[in-house]
């Protein structure tokens, strides 16, 4: 499966159905406008813009980039909302009591206490997103 950071990096690989394909191409799409927005906006005195640069208009690395520095503030503006009797978090496997499935603790972030070097202090840390760096043929 893919996560929201190989969408937005374009790298998705997952190929489905041919309606979900459809999908996933509008979605490709917009995000390649975004990116070439974001592009533009570069500045060309620090070489920005040409490092960038991208022949094909994919704007891989500048998607890449742009994962790498905004994933904790993507992390928190899906989660910072998360209410009590939302369907966001999904019960797990078991609560560690035996009895029966739990929701997600602590909203999916990890405490400071795990040596966490997020943005901001308080309730948002760290992002538990560790599929970046594994294979989706593997996940």
């Amino acid at each position: 499966f893919a996560d929201i950071g190989d969408t937005v990096r374009g790298k998705d690989l997952f190929y489905g159905n041919k309606q979900e394909k459809e999908k996933r191409d509008e979605l490709d799409k917009k995000l390649k406008t975004i990116f070439k927005q974001i592009h533009g906006g570069l500045t060309k005195a620090n070489g920005a813009q040409t490092y960038y640069k991208d022949a094909t208009g994919d704007f891989l690395q500048l998607r890449e980039d742009w994962w790498t520095a905004n994933r904790e503030t993507v992390w928190e503006a899906i989660t910072c909302e998360v209410k009590s009797g939302s369907h966001y978090f999904r019960p797990t496997c078991d609560s560690g009591d035996a009895r029966k499935p739990s929701l997600t603790q602590t909203d999916c972030r990890c405490p400071k206490s795990s040596d966490a070097k997020g943005a901001k202090d308080g309730d948002v840390n760290i992002v538990p997103t560790y599929f970046d760096y594994v294979p989706q043929y593997l996940r």
